[in-house]
């Protein structure tokens, strides 16, 4: 009795403390606590005969995303891997999976529905490491419960394509549907007057049209058609498939159910996920009564991977730094490109010592034509002394172009969007909605164009004659600065310019870029331009946090990423719709002249 009383006294006691030391401690204890957690160093292993499991709707983004305070809790309290990895990340793991002699095969899971939102130059640049992964005699099986375009781009490098029985694959083409707001603008009395330069710089189409132009039409069709006979290429050399036969499918049909999408030899069998699984459990050597085979995620192998892998330590560093996102003025978001605070990055890697070379990452649409000139001074000041390569994503057009212009040499792959040489500025302004809203306004002022920059009128024709100047003047600057910096007759860059965006393949024809590889070949490059043998290290910039610093950083606030999940028909409009806001938003140049890629672009 006297030890139970002792015990219970104990027990009561440890509680009555662990509450008071609980709410002691408060928020801060909390998230020391939750640091504590996901610092722990559970250290994942890998084990003999496994198969590395790729996830086809995991996003594959240029630098290190951002996630919600509630993914990074989650991410922390249960272990579960992020939905979004770097390409950096992606390719450094395969590339150690292929010479990992515990790794067997490779599995792209596209068990889930959901449909990944990487690009497809970031596609091209995984389908050429799992290539090379291949090759070294290891087995690749993909499984998809349905074959969207992207799916099918990237498991078509497999050794054997499986289908769900119920599964669909789609072949229908690529589409840009472009949304205008226009109509609405009009409904609600916001007006809109435009400069530009350049026939094809639709980016202001969808604020003064309700369709597009022939000639955005005219570059938008050549645009996918390049891209399109990227992808048809590429898909009918893995499948060792006519390309007619896959455009006659996208003419007549569009999509093919299974048993006729392996009759064509699209896939190479129709199965359930089990009958998958089993297959993979004889690769694996797993025992019969086993859930399920030998297998590693692509995000832990990563973190293992990095962890046993022979890093090359020197005091030589070539720098990769991410221009990912809208090019804005000032500092900007986690997800734009701040000129000011991109400007600044670079310049510490100019004068840095231990920094021998930098390859500048830009997968962007522009932005800023202020901002761009900002970040492109820093480029050029680098090549003054040291090699400064571009490696161009999915898309490095009009300002995400601008910045690029004076490195050594650029690189992109030939479906990457680039080009869109021209410039605009968008004045809008509020005049009828506020009348029809019983608002009026009345100015004093000392001079003619004292309250040219009001939005309560519409610019006069001496204010639109200043800013078309100005316009006019900014795309002078850009075509020369591509013209000098690329070596290029001034007249030819005035012809290809013109706010035209081209693909890869075509930029390279053009001379608007050197060569075509990824982000790989420019280090390569660069470090061979360094004269630095194989005495050098990679470094990457803006340097990744540690999940302790992001978990921090997002409890003490922070955007948050998209669900996974793919949205409904009607939602996915009215995301559209969003997107479009929030480029409008995004447009924060001091003189309002923007080198940008047409909004409307969206390529499905």
């Amino acid at each position: 009795m006297r030890n139970f009383l002792k015990q219970t006294f104990a027990s009561t006691l440890g509680s009555l403390f662990g509450l008071l030391l609980f709410f002691g401690l408060g928020t801060t204890g909390l998230i020391f606590l939750l640091v504590a957690v996901a610092s722990r160093d559970t250290g994942p292993q890998v084990d003999n005969k496994s198969v590395l499991v790729i996830d086809q709707s995991i996003n594959i983004t240029d630098s290190e995303p951002s996630s919600s305070t509630s993914e990074a809790l989650s991410e922390a309290l249960s272990g579960d891997s992020p939905d979004t990895l770097t390409l950096r990340t992606v390719l450094d793991a395969i590339e150690q999976a292929t010479k990992d002699k515990r790794i067997v095969g490779l599995y792209l899971d596209g068990s889930e529905s959901s449909s990944s939102g990487t690009g497809l130059a970031t596609l091209k640049e995984v389908r050429s490491a799992l290539e090379k992964f291949r090759a070294s005699g290891k087995k690749i099986i993909a499984y998809n419960m349905d074959l969207g375009k992207k799916e099918y781009y990237l498991s078509s490098v497999a050794d054997t394509i499986v289908l769900n029985p119920l599964g669909m694959m789609e072949m229908n083409g690529l589409r840009s549907e472009s949304m205008f707001l226009t109509g609405a603008f009009q409904k609600y009395g916001v007006g809109v007057q435009v400069v530009r330069v350049g026939k094809f710089k639709s980016a202001v189409e969808p604020y003064v049209l309700t369709k597009l132009s022939a000639e955005n039409r005219l570059q938008t069709q050549n645009l996918l058609g390049d891209l399109w006979g990227e992808f048809l290429t590429t898909v009918s050399k893995s499948r060792k498939l006519n390309p007619k036969q896959l455009q006659a499918i996208a003419d007549t049909q569009g999509v093919l159910a299974a048993p006729e999408a392996k009759k064509r030899g699209f896939v190479d069998r129709v199965a359930y996920l089990d009958q998958v699984v089993a297959e993979l459990k004889k690769l694996s050597g797993s025992d019969k009564d086993d859930k399920s085979f030998r297998q590693i995620s692509l995000s832990t192998y990563a973190k293992v991977a990095k962890r046993e892998a022979k890093e090359r330590v020197s005091e030589n560093k070539v720098a990769v730094i991410y221009a990912e996102g809208e090019i804005v003025d000032g500092e900007g978001s986690s997800r734009q490109v701040g000129g000011d605070r991109f400007a600044r990055q670079l310049r510490r890697l100019r004068l840095d010592k231990d920094v021998k070379a930098v390859v500048l990452r830009v997968n962007s649409p522009g932005g800023s034509a202020s901002a761009s000139e900002v970040i492109q001074r820093e480029v050029r000041l680098i090549r003054q002394v040291k090699p400064i390569v571009v490696s161009m994503g999915d898309m490095a057009a009009s300002g995400g172009y601008w910045i690029a212009t004076y490195a050594n040499r650029i690189y992109a792959q030939p479906n990457t969007i680039t080009g869109s040489i021209g410039v605009f500025g968008l004045l809008l302004n509020v005049q009828k909605l506020a009348n029809n809203n019983g608002i009026t306004w009345d100015v004093v002022k000392t001079s003619n164009l004292a309250d040219s920059q009001t939005i309560s009128r519409p610019k006069t024709p001496q204010e639109l004659a200043i800013y078309q100047k100005f316009v006019n003047q900014i795309y002078g600057q850009f075509v020369t600065k591509v013209a000098e910096s690329r070596k290029i007759p001034r007249t030819k860059v005035a012809e290809i310019a013109q706010g035209r965006v081209w693909s890869g393949q075509d930029a390279k024809q053009l001379g608007l870029v050197d060569d075509i590889g990824g982000v790989d070949k420019a280090i390569e490059y660069a470090a061979k331009q360094a004269k630095l043998g194989n005495d050098w290290q990679l470094e990457e910039y803006p340097k990744a946090r540690s999940f302790e610093q992001r978990l921090l950083k997002q409890l003490g606030g922070d955007e948050s990423t998209q669900a996974k999940k793919a949205p409904d028909p009607l939602t996915a409009e009215f995301l559209k719709l969003q997107e479009e806001l929030a480029t409008f938003k995004a447009m924060n140049d001091p003189r309002g002249i923007y080198a940008r890629l047409p909004y409307s672009l969206r390529i499905d």
